[in-house]
This record gives C-alpha cells, sequence and structure tokens, in this order.
C-alpha cells in the first residue's frame, strides 16, 4: 500500500476548510476540533503527498499552486458526496462538524425557531450554533457558516437564497391608545402622535418607509421610546406606549386577538424576502443545505438544494 493510499479523509476535510476559511481558528470553529489538531493533520497530509500545500505566516494561511489545484478538485469531490448522501438520506448525513449562523432577530423568530425541532431530528449529531445579532458584520471574517438577512442588505460577492416570500412592513397601535389619542389618517398625521424609534444594528435610528402613490418614502417620526428589539416594540404598543413599526409577520397573533390594529394599512411598505448567504457556491456542510431546504418547506417554498 502507498502513502497516498493511506491519506485519512478527515485530513483532506481539514485541508479543504482551511482553504476554505483562509484561517486555521475559523477552520476549527467549522470542524469542532483546535488549531492544533488542523495543524497535525496538515502536517500528516503533506507528508502523505510529500508536497506543501499551504503557505503558513503568522497572519495569514494561503494555498500552494498544488494547493490550490487539490482544493479545487476535492471542492467538486466532497459536493458530489454529499449530493448523494442527501439524496438517499443515508444516516449520517451532516453529522461532522458545526453549524454556525449569524441571524438578525426577525429572521430568528420567523425562520430558525419553527425549523430547530426538525432540524435537530434530521441531523442529530450537528453542532448548531444560531448567534442572534442585528449589527451588519463579515460573517466569514467572523467565523460563521452562513448569515440571514433581507435580501438588498447581503454582500454582492455572497451566494444567496431566499428563505421566504416578500416581507411587509406595517403601523400597529394598540385599542386603548387609538382611543385615547385618536387614529392619524393621513402621513403628515403622524407628526401629533407619539412613534416607537426603531434602533438599527449599527446604532443609527431608522427613518419609518411607507409606500406613497407607488414610491416608498422615508419619513422621521416624534418619539421619545427608542427600542431595537422587535419584541419589546410589540410589548410596548399593546401596552399604549405609541405607534409601532413592526413586520406584519411578527404580530399575526395581536392582529388576530386585535390586541394590536392597523394603522394607515394603505402605506404599508413591502420588503425583500429574508436570504440565507454564505461565502461559497462550491462547498457547504451538508447539513446548513438540509437546514435551508427544512425552512423553505415550512414557508411552502420549492426545495433549491
Amino acid at each position: 500500500m502507498t502513502q497516498k493510499n493511506r491519506i485519512d479523509f478527515a485530513d483532506l476535510k481539514v485541508f479543504l476548510s482551511i482553504v476554505r476559511w483562509g484561517s486555521f481558528k475559523s477552520a476549527a470553529k467549522e470542524l469542532g476540533l483546535t488549531p492544533s489538531a488542523l495543524s497535525h493533520a496538515i502536517r500528516r497530509l503533506e507528508d502523505r503527498l510529500g508536497a506543501k500545500l499551504l503557505n503558513r505566516t503568522s497572519r495569514a494561511v494561503s494555498p500552494t499552486f498544488l494547493g490550490l489545484d487539490l482544493a479545487e478538485r476535492l471542492e467538486d469531490g466532497f459536493n458530489k458526496i454529499g449530493a448523494a448522501l442527501e439524496t438517499f438520506e443515508a444516516p449520517g448525513v451532516g453529522n461532522l462538524g458545526e453549524i454556525r449562523l449569524n441571524v438578525f432577530a426577525d429572521a430568528a423568530d420567523l425562520l430558525i425557531a419553527p425549523a430547530v425541532p426538525e432540524f435537530v431530528r434530521r441531523c442529530p449529531g450537528v453542532r448548531l450554533t444560531v448567534v442572534v445579532d442585528n449589527r451588519p458584520i463579515d460573517i466569514v471574517a467572523e467565523g460563521y457558516d452562513a448569515g440571514i438577512r433581507y435580501g438588498h442588505h447581503v454582500p454582492k460577492d455572497m451566494v444567496a437564497l431566499p428563505l421566504s416570500g416578500p416581507q411587509r412592513w406595517v403601523l400597529v397601535a394598540s385599542p386603548g391608545y387609538v382611543e385615547q389619542h385618536g387614529a392619524p389618517m393621513t402621513i403628515e398625521d403622524l407628526e401629533h402622535h407619539t412613534c416607537l424609534q426603531l434602533l438599527l444594528g449599527d446604532n443609527s435610528s431608522f427613518r419609518w418607509e411607507l409606500q406613497v402613490e407607488g414610491e416608498r418614502r422615508k419619513i422621521r417620526v416624534p418619539g421619545l421610546v427608542t427600542i431595537n428589539d422587535t419584541a419589546t416594540t410589540i410589548s410596548a404598543a399593546k401596552a399604549g406606549v405609541g405607534i409601532a413599526y413592526v413586520l406584519e409577520a411578527r404580530i399575526t397573533p395581536e392582529l388576530k386577538s386585535e390586541t394590536l390594529r392597523l394603522i394607515l394599512p394603505q402605506h404599508a411598505s413591502a420588503e425583500d424576502p429574508f436570504h440565507i448567504y454564505y461565502g461559497s457556491r462550491r462547498y457547504n456542510h451538508p447539513a446548513l443545505h438540509t437546514l435551508i431546504n427544512i425552512i423553505r418547506e415550512q414557508q411552502t417554498l420549492p426545495n433549491l438544494l
């Protein structure tokens, strides 16, 4: 048996992950291993192949010419293996490593939370980490496998897949607030009301976006209460603190129970669908594909992967 015949499949996976991330630390997070273990795996793989695969400095990791060629071939191979396993729903598909997601709060509530039970059933060996974060971040630099944002917030160099249909932002208030202050009849009337301010992930104040004669108009509204969390905003609106600007999908129970009512519904604003995005079209953890399909199934969208 030659040295090449004794190459460990896991070592190849380690090598490909390091090339993908350009970092031992990020690859270690993805695989659930230590950077030291990855270093040993690469040394073992290079010894068995008799070739240098990675150029390593204190600041960066990059593949050699031979390493890049091997990585490209391995990506194709791993994708084919993953597709074959998913096709037959083989036990253990995606039982390796960890999926780390960075998700903004509304998507976590509407998409991730309902999908988790089914994901755990289908991929019992996967470590799923979901970080709820409304900040705009570089998911690759911060070690995430994927992120979820609205389509227009996805960086241009990322692969993006829709997870939902278009979303709608609406104005709502409690019956008590309307009884005490009346309901605004026009956008201009909002100047005489208390509005719950929305704080963005970068700590800037969000100007409400309303539909006016087929165009989206950004307006500033008065109000002394500023909140960066949808659940808290909904609670404040139900308590009669003021008029809130929220995703309609987040307040379905409140609208049904009439604890909140729509204000100026003719000016509700359409928003892009939720998208999941990641850095490589050709390589991803098979269990990430499974999670995407679960979410799309629950949103009654066709599977894409």
